[in-house]
């Protein structure tokens, strides 16, 4: 059974930063898409950011120039540094790894418990 294990997360002055750890058994973080969400009481769901199996990246525009993800292939782990932090941050962040067949059939879709991230102003 697959199991992504969020670490990182806590109480951080804004202007600040913080490491997100997502660590994959189960399942190999290289070859899937390894994504951070976001999740906030009252707001929808955002996708932060995303890293594909070729290691191409994507960044929800909010956290462009603030926000890197990266994976390590030896340790099987994704991580997301978070500087620059703002108020606007806080949210329980998620992390996600999905992986479709070549005929675009979803292969797995595996979820983290969460890690909450405040920042405070």
């Amino acid at each position: 059974q697959a199991q992504l294990v969020e670490s990182g997360g806590g109480l951080v002055q804004a202007g600040g930063s913080l490491r997100l750890s997502c660590a994959a058994s189960g399942i190999i973080a290289s070859i899937s898409t390894m994504n951070w969400y976001r999740h906030a009481p009252g707001k929808e769901r955002e996708l932060v950011a995303s890293i594909g199996s070729g290691g191409t990246t994507n960044y929800l525009d909010s956290v462009k120039g603030r926000f890197t993800i990266w994976r390590s292939t030896a340790k099987n782990t994704v991580y997301l540094q978070m500087n620059s932090l703002k108020p606007e941050d806080k949210s329980v962040y998620y992390c996600n790894a999905a992986r479709r067949t070549w005929r675009g059939a979803v292969e797995y879709d595996y979820w983290g418990q969460g890690t909450q991230v405040t920042v405070s102003s």
